[in-house]
């Protein structure tokens, strides 16, 4: 079984920094891909930032240059660093790791909790 849990989620004052951690465990052989996407309310889930397990990365035009995405291999861990904060960042955050699990002997996208981001003065 596989299990995605992030952290740092909460209330940020506009143009604040938080970083988000997720860390997947469980019976994970690899991780390819491994992403942060965001739900705003009455809008689709939109990627915000991807990394490979290589460090190619991938942004939203909307996160450029704001938002740096990484991940610790060693920890199955991937963080984004959110900079200059706006109240259009408002939404719930969701992990994505795209891995294989050896104990159902198979790839798949995995998804955690979701942890919410308020930006608000």
């Amino acid at each position: 079984q596989v299990q995605l849990v992030e952290s740092g989620g909460g209330l940020v004052q506009p143009g604040g920094s938080p970083r988000l951690s997720c860390a997947a465990s469980g019976s994970i052989f690899s991780i390819y891909a491994m992403g942060w996407y965001r739900q705003a309310p009455g809008k689709q889930r939109e990627l915000v930032a991807a990394i490979t397990s290589r460090g190619s990365t991938n942004y939203a035009d909307s996160v450029k240059g704001r938002f740096t995405i990484s991940r610790d291999n060693a920890k199955n861990t991937v963080y984004v660093q959110m900079n200059s904060l706006k109240p259009e960042d408002t939404a719930v955050y969701y992990c994505n790791a795209d891995l294989y699990d050896y104990t159902l002997s198979r790839r798949s996208d995995y998804w955690g909790q979701g942890t919410q981001v308020t930006v608000s003065s």
